[in-house]
């Protein structure tokens, strides 16, 4: 269709029809941009829940892609321990450190000014007791500024959680494939198989809710287990991997955009090819630069 008749047809419309189309569109009450005057919080995922309404979530790990993302809308950014082997250059999310999140989760918020910003606890850094997870969370709500924390596990952590929350730190729990375990698991495999557990799965998950959590990531799910626990759970669950049954999606922002190299999990679907669009942009200015093309007079001072 021309842009012409697309035009045509869209004049034709009457005002009826389209305010009836308009009122067919579900209401995005997360989708706000910028411009709302606040941060989306804990109480917008809950009506976001209960009305159906389904949300992303990318990770970030610097200002200028956590401001991009921002603009774009998306009300949830995870400052992830992926950028381990995403942004820091390590082969897993396990060496990552606390000084290294806090620092990558104060540029995000201060990247952004809607979007609700989640720091990653990483590996060793809540484990141990629910005073240590305490005393990790509040350097990242006091010196990053972040509105709420996520950490792996599922019963194991419930004194965790529940610590957390109680002292006011909002959570996001995490349970399916939990990368900070790959090392116990041996590798990254699909999580909930079978019916043992299957049902071990759901219990974590009622039981996260009971302790306080807010939502819960599941990571690399079956499709069918992931809607069941999304619709036997009051709290919003976020699907990585986990098909299209949870309440939300989130994805690593550089597999999403196409930056990561090589192969991909069978899950990500990407939306750009960054990695290629970058080596065109550095190779074309190496090239002016040796020929003599850049600087000309139109990037020169006098």
């Amino acid at each position: 269709m021309s842009a012409e008749s697309s035009a045509t047809q869209e004049s034709a419309v009457s005002p009826s029809s389209a305010s009836s189309a308009a009122s067919a569109q579900p209401k995005l009450s997360l989708y706000g941009g910028t411009g709302t005057g606040r941060r989306v919080t804990v109480r917008d995922l809950a009506k976001a829940k209960r009305e159906g309404e389904k949300w992303a979530m990318l990770t970030a790990y610097d200002a200028l892609t956590a401001g991009v993302f921002d603009e774009a809308g998306i009300p949830v950014l995870l400052v992830g321990d992926s950028a381990g082997n995403n942004h820091l250059g390590y082969e897993n999310t396990v060496p990552v450190t606390v000084d290294q999140l806090v620092m990558l989760s104060g540029a995000v918020v201060r990247g952004t000014k809607r979007a609700m910003v989640v720091g990653d606890l990483p590996f060793g850094s809540y484990q141990s007791s629910p005073a240590q997870a305490l005393e990790t969370a509040a350097r990242f709500m006091k010196e990053a500024g972040v509105g709420a924390v996520k950490l792996e596990g599922g019963r194991r952590v419930l004194p965790q959680v529940e610590a957390l929350v109680q002292a006011g730190v909002p959570v996001m729990a995490h349970i399916g494939l939990t990368p900070q375990s790959v090392n116990v698991l041996g590798g990254y495999r699909i999580a909930g198989r079978g019916d043992e557990e299957a049902e071990k799965l759901i219990s974590d998950a009622k039981a996260l809710q009971h302790a306080g959590a807010f939502a819960i990531v599941l990571e690399l799910v079956p499709a069918e287990l992931a809607a069941r626990v999304s619709a036997e759970i009051d709290i919003p669950t976020v699907g990585i991997g986990a098909g299209a049954g949870t309440d939300a999606q989130v994805l690593v922002w550089t597999d999403m955009a196409g930056l990561t190299p090589g192969g991909v999990p069978k899950f990500v679907k990407q939306y750009a090819d960054m990695r290629a669009l970058l080596g065109d942009a550095a190779r074309a200015f190496a090239a002016d630069v040796v020929h003599g093309v850049y600087p000309d007079e139109s990037h020169s001072y006098h």
